[in-house]
């Protein structure tokens, strides 16, 4: 498992148990309660569509 240095984002949503974090790359994180840190974002997968032979 790789080894992730987190700093808390300040938000209203923490004194609801909704916490942010930032990695050391920017990257943002979220924490629901006391459930794992997940990332937040969009997958960006890109795929080609292909024309099928008629």
């Amino acid at each position: 498992m790789p080894y992730y240095y987190f700093s808390e984002v300040w938000t209203p949503l923490s004194k609801i148990g909704i916490k942010f974090f930032r990695d050391d790359e920017g990257k943002l994180w979220y924490k629901l309660g006391k459930h794992t840190r997940r990332r937040l974002g969009f997958k960006t997968k890109v795929t080609k569509k292909t024309k099928g032979k008629k």
